[in-house]
């Protein structure tokens, strides 16, 4: 009986510290969207939250039409979608081909794409610029496509192998007595049974591309070609800025990364402990 007690007690501490520190990760998303129905002269104050008072839901009206705020939206979307799409295919192909096909110099390469992790995306900076320069690709999105498929191909090889080195060796020999070659056995075995770490491998992608803007602002110079992160841009001036619609283009640019964090956060986590396996 009092190991049972004690049992409750802990699982009840171990709740109210993983609330605590649940509310303490959300508060930067209720602050901003708090500050963000303010208007300019309640902005300022020694207080950290404040009752908007009426809240100001056309800083969000000025932030979709005035910050160009859809344009911004298709353009991550196309940039981000095309990212995810070539890094969760080469993830796959690279995986299989380093870890089941077996062939001199395959564990060297496999270290060596592996070691792209610990490279930081804005050491590249300048000799991209100048390559992208040469080659006439320079304020284009294949110029922001290329680095970041390179830097997420690390970690979505990473996961994508530990997943791959798990599937049973007897489903592929089954396939290959039933007359399957490597891109059948890739199409009807591997990636069917790989989803999990395709999503988790989607979402990494898409959380490291989604509000990147260094490289962004390097390699591009157009509004038409631009991302979701210089919508900020459009409310600061040299001399003022409005605070309080850069804080909703901020909330809005956050929203559908919460989505994607809510709809996928289960498959995340499984793809990741199974990625991180290895048998």
């Amino acid at each position: 009986m009092i190991a049972e007690k004690k049992k409750k007690w802990k699982r009840a501490r171990l709740l109210i510290l993983l609330s605590v520190v649940a509310l303490l990760n959300l508060f930067p998303l209720v602050w901003l969207l708090d500050y963000s129905l303010l208007s300019n002269s309640d902005f300022y104050g020694d207080s950290i939250m404040k009752l908007p008072a009426p809240p100001l839901w056309s800083n969000y009206f000025s932030a979709i039409v005035d910050g160009k705020f859809f344009n911004y939206l298709l353009n991550s979307l196309f940039i981000t979608g095309i990212t995810i799409a070539v890094v969760i295919t080469l993830s796959i192909c690279l995986g299989y081909a380093l870890i089941r096909m077996k062939w001199k110099g395959s564990r060297f390469v496999y270290t060596l794409l592996i070691t792209g992790i610990m490279i930081p995306i804005h050491t590249t900076l300048l000799p991209n610029f100048f390559a992208f320069q040469a080659y006439g690709i320079l304020n284009t999105r294949i110029a922001l496509i290329l680095p970041y498929i390179a830097f997420s191909m690390s970690l979505g090889l990473f996961i994508m192998s530990g997943f791959i080195e798990g599937i049973p060796r007897s489903l592929e020999e089954a396939a290959v007595m039933d007359g399957c070659g490597v891109l059948r056995i890739i199409k009807n075995v591997v990636i069917p049974l790989s989803k999990p770490a395709a999503v988790t491998v989607a979402t990494m992608t898409f959380f490291n591309c989604w509000n990147e803007f260094i490289m962004a602002a390097t390699y591009t110079s157009s509004d038409t070609i631009r991302t979701l992160p210089f919508a900020v841009m459009n409310f600061s001036g040299k001399y003022t800025s409005n605070y309080t619609v850069q804080f909703a283009v901020m909330f809005l640019s956050t929203v559908p990364a919460i989505i994607i964090f809510i709809l996928f956060n289960k498959q995340m986590t499984k793809g990741i402990i199974a990625g991180a396996i290895k048998e």
